[in-house]
């Protein structure tokens, strides 16, 4: 059985809950304690926790938080924000996170990458490239949650940290991010393309024809974010839950196991969707456990 990871991701900022769109115009969602206690209960297979406002601000990792997120947190999670040393790597690991997520500082000092797969394994290493559509047609890579411009191309800048030791590759469409738009599926693909580690895609997902979109694609991974924080007239308030797990069954095993309560949206058809796939379409199984939709 091959597993697609379907992996909520959180952001922080000033140690608060946030929602973004396109990594700007931050709405407080509540305390990421409460997030982690509800994935706890709903069979969440992993989870990313992003500080966006770390690195644009000069901060270093929010250590405290971190702490206290790993004492509430009993799945595997990775951590980014702020990272610019071996020491705070070794840090946020001691503390418990199972994985640490550069950006800023792999584009700044590159040779951070291949320090830290070495000491701490490729494993614990996820290099993060944030992506936006430049005036030319083509793409650049961004820094400090898409504040700051590179010279990097990502394909080149995917092969380079794939090659500098990085066990994963999180790429966010900067332009998609927070939209529930979809995936920007031809970054995906030639993305996934170009390297042999996995892609975990994310910015844009609002739908699970879109997971199954970045999958076929090449992503081993998709994350999302807006997507399992229901607000608005179509989504649920409140505590609007919907983590998902998707696995892909090789040569059959083509039923939908549902669990969800407030599952809303362009989701909601699928409650009811507990017998056979239709006739040719990939053989998928959703195990929905749980998320987030809170407010303070």
């Amino acid at each position: 059985m091959l597993t697609t990871r379907v992996i909520p991701t959180l952001l922080l900022k000033q140690g608060g809950l946030v929602k973004t769109t396109r990594f700007s115009k931050p709405v407080y969602i509540g305390d990421p304690i409460n997030a982690i206690k509800i994935f706890n209960t709903k069979e969440v297979d992993e989870l990313i926790i992003l500080d966006i406002s770390a690195s644009r601000d000069g901060r270093p990792p929010a250590f405290e938080t971190i702490s206290n997120i790993t004492a509430e947190c009993f799945m595997p999670l990775a951590y980014g924000g702020g990272i610019r040393t071996i020491e705070n790597i070794r840090a946020i690991l001691k503390a418990g996170v199972e994985k640490v997520v550069l950006n800023h500082a792999a584009l700044a000092t590159p040779d951070l990458v291949r320090a830290a797969a070495a000491e701490f394994g490729s494993q614990a290493i996820i290099v993060s490239i944030d992506v936006k559509k430049s005036l030319f047609g083509g793409f650049q890579v961004y820094s400090a949650s898409g504040a700051r411009v590179s010279e990097k191309d990502p394909v080149k800048w995917a092969r380079q940290v794939e090659a500098l030791g990085a066990g994963e590759i999180y790429l966010t469409s900067v332009d998609q991010e927070g939209t529930m738009s979809g995936y920007k599926l031809d970054l995906v693909e030639t993305v996934c393309a170009a390297v042999s580690v996995p892609v975990i895609a994310s910015g844009g997902a609002g739908s699970l024809e879109d997971f199954k979109a970045a999958k076929q694609k090449g992503a081993s991974a998709v994350a999302a974010g807006a997507m399992f924080v229901f607000q608005g007239p179509h989504r649920a308030s409140g505590t609007g839950r919907a983590a998902l797990v998707v696995e892909r069954h090789c040569g059959g095993g083509n039923g939908h196991r549902l669990a969800a309560r407030g599952f809303r949206a362009s989701c909601r058809r699928l409650a009811a969707c507990d017998g056979r796939l239709p006739r040719g379409h990939p053989a998928f199984s959703i195990r929905l456990g749980a998320v987030v939709g809170m407010r303070a």
